[in-house]
């Protein structure tokens, strides 16, 4: 929490209170059903939460702005970022039915009335989006075939709509297997973020709209 209120001064009490509150919650749900890994228990703010938000230094997202959460697992990067931009709207989908049930459980608990979460694949999803966000799902040339219809035509942020994909390592060779209309963005997390962990992640920002 003391990181998070480093790279986020700003944020109201409430918004600090939630995000206090999320260490006890998912320690409470990963003994229910694991949604993560013992090792990153110990180490959750830097690499569930502080990761999530890295999301957060490359765009501020306006109200009413619709945000698809593919493949979100436990709820990252969808529910720390609901958080914070709470006048816009999260769906978590993930295909894994008890770890929907974590995300919802959550999100009542928080009182996030922006984030619903769904039991579903990403293909099956109906509706579109402003942007969709992931947190290395799977590799780019299966992850885009997914996503690629459900986009909104018409930008209202300061970035066009499109991908944030979170991932880490060298992406060079996995983004040239997908013939992308527009040329993927590399922003390096360690430029924001200190710490070993983020040495190698990245949010990789990709305009398809």
């Amino acid at each position: 929490m003391n990181a998070i209120k480093e790279y986020f001064p700003n944020l109201t009490a409430e918004q600090y209170a939630k995000l206090d509150k999320l260490e006890e919650l998912y320690t409470f749900w990963n003994e229910q059903i694991n949604v993560i890994s013992r090792k990153d228990v110990y180490n959750f703010y830097e690499r569930h939460v502080l990761h999530s938000l890295a999301i957060a230094k490359i765009i501020e997202f306006k109200p009413n702005t619709k945000i698809l959460d593919v493949g979100t697992g436990g709820g990252f990067p969808g529910i720390p970022l609901a958080i914070l931009f709470p006048e816009t709207d999260f769906l978590l989908v993930d295909s894994i039915g008890k770890k929907i049930k974590v995300v919802n459980e959550v999100a009542k608990a928080l009182e996030l009335t922006n984030v619903t979460g769904v039991h579903q694949r990403a293909e099956k999803v109906k509706g579109n989006f402003d942007f969709v966000i992931s947190r290395a799902v799977t590799r780019m040339n299966r992850f885009v075939p997914w996503i690629k219809n459900k986009f909104k035509s018409h930008s209202f942020n300061d970035l066009p709509n499109g991908l944030l994909y979170l991932k880490g390592g060298d992406l060079h060779e996995e983004l040239n297997e997908v013939n992308f209309k527009y040329n993927p963005t590399l922003h390096y997390i360690k430029d924001e973020f200190k710490g070993d962990f983020f040495e190698t992640k990245q949010v990789v920002y990709v305009r398809m709209s």
